[in-house]
């Protein structure tokens, strides 16, 4: 069977960064940034007070105390904004509000609870030493200086930063869209009722969502019977739509397996055993003239949640422009044993992961879902991690010391 991590470099061999858009900030939101972001002007463009006060010469209110308070003429008001005062004298002041630039002269701003408030004289009741609660020219960002780099994830504190050095619009990769699409005869949509044999459909709802988590636009194309027809003509629609297709079900052995049937024929996707364990059964390749990336997951609920985290999301990750990465792991203590787990397949048990102030070298506890079964959607909501359980172990004692990745948070 081929191994976990060959399955993946096969999977982003056939997916491509795409070319980068030009959008406007608010657009840019949860997009990737394609280009490297400098300062035009210093950050803050000039000194200013990080204070409601008064500016003043420092020197001037030296001898200040609550006892025997300075009081100095205001020969000005400085709101945000205003540049006109251009200079205070010796021995004077100018009331100023926060953001507004520091008058020249000034080498200090008195906040206004150390003093009585006063409009045409002020009493200051304390000293301020020079460069008292003023936010100097450049003392956050230097001019030229690189703000972003390219490869982050634009969220609102990016957005804070491209306005505050005047950008208006950024290069940025385009969110991939995603499009999922679930086969089996036996499903039903939410909401209908059911009849024996059947059951309701979950898997497009999870992996659209996971996609629209990965910051993807993820639409949910729901599900198709077992019809080789229904199938094909549904895919060839989806291709319109699509940077990424991922299908869910109809891999495998069996005769219905209608998704391998009909991508074997529409364009390069392979069918192949991975040594994993659940969803052993997957594939990838290309379909259509404009060679749209497909991957097909297994159909059990659990295998195609742990695939999508171990071969979509990589995928993923490399057409919205971010850095190649795997899930985080951590190393944790196991809280129950793994009884049983197949020979060859590296395994991916759902589980609970806690952080243990007291666990010394290996901070994390790990408790796995007592139902791990394929198709076991229980514990599937509580998990945030996966406990690795290696190809050629079968089974691990309370106490062993494992890897855990680390799930997306929700």
């Amino acid at each position: 069977m081929k191994s976990v991590e060959q399955h993946v470099s096969d999977i982003l061999a056939v997916v491509s960064r795409p070319e980068p858009i030009e959008l406007d900030l608010l657009r840019a939101h949860g997009t990737v940034l394609a280009e490297p972001v400098a300062a035009e002007v210093a950050l803050p463009p000039f000194d200013n007070s990080a204070m409601d006060g008064y500016a003043v010469r420092a020197a001037d209110v030296a001898a200040a105390t609550p006892q025997s308070p300075v009081t100095l003429p205001v020969v000005a008001d400085i709101p945000a904004g205003d540049s006109s005062v251009s200079a205070i004298p010796a021995g004077c002041c100018a009331r100023i509000m926060t953001g507004a630039p520091l008058p020249a002269g000034a080498d200090a701003v008195v906040p206004v609870e150390w003093t009585d408030g006063g409009v045409a004289t002020v009493s200051v009741r304390r000293a301020a030493e020079p460069g008292n609660a003023i936010r100097r020219a450049g003392s956050d960002v230097v001019k030229g200086a690189e703000v972003l780099s390219p490869g982050v994830r634009i969220g609102p504190a990016e957005i804070a930063v491209l306005a505050a050095v005047g950008r208006r619009s950024v290069s940025v990769y385009p969110r991939p869209r995603v499009v999922v699409l679930a086969t089996g005869e036996e499903l039903v949509e939410p909401g209908q009722p059911i009849g024996p044999g059947q059951i309701w459909e979950s898997n497009s709802f999870m992996l659209t969502t996971a996609a629209i988590e990965a910051g993807c636009e993820g639409y949910r194309y729901g599900f198709v019977g077992d019809s080789p027809h229904e199938v094909l003509a549904t895919v060839k629609d989806a291709l319109a739509h699509a940077d990424l297709v991922i299908t869910s079900g109809g891999v495998s052995m069996g005769a219905y397996d209608v998704v391998k049937q009909v991508l074997q024929r529409l364009g390069t996707v392979r069918f192949e055993k991975v040594a994993v364990q659940p969803g052993m059964p997957q594939g990838y390749g290309t379909v259509g003239e404009n060679r749209v990336p497909v991957i097909t997951l297994p159909g059990n609920p659990v295998s195609a949640y742990v695939s999508f985290h171990l071969f979509v999301l990589p995928a993923l990750r490399k057409m919205s422009g971010l850095p190649q990465e795997q899930l985080p792991s951590v190393r944790a203590r196991l809280l129950a044993p793994v009884v049983s787990s197949p020979r060859g397949r590296r395994s991916y048990l759902r589980a609970v992961l806690d952080y243990d102030a007291a666990g010394g070298d290996v901070a994390y506890t790990a408790l796995p879902a007592g139902k791990q079964g394929s198709h076991q959607l229980s514990g599937l909501a509580e998990a945030n991690a996966l406990v690795v359980v290696p190809e050629q172990v079968t089974e691990l004692p309370v106490g062993s010391v494992v890897e855990a990745l680390q799930l997306p948070r929700r």
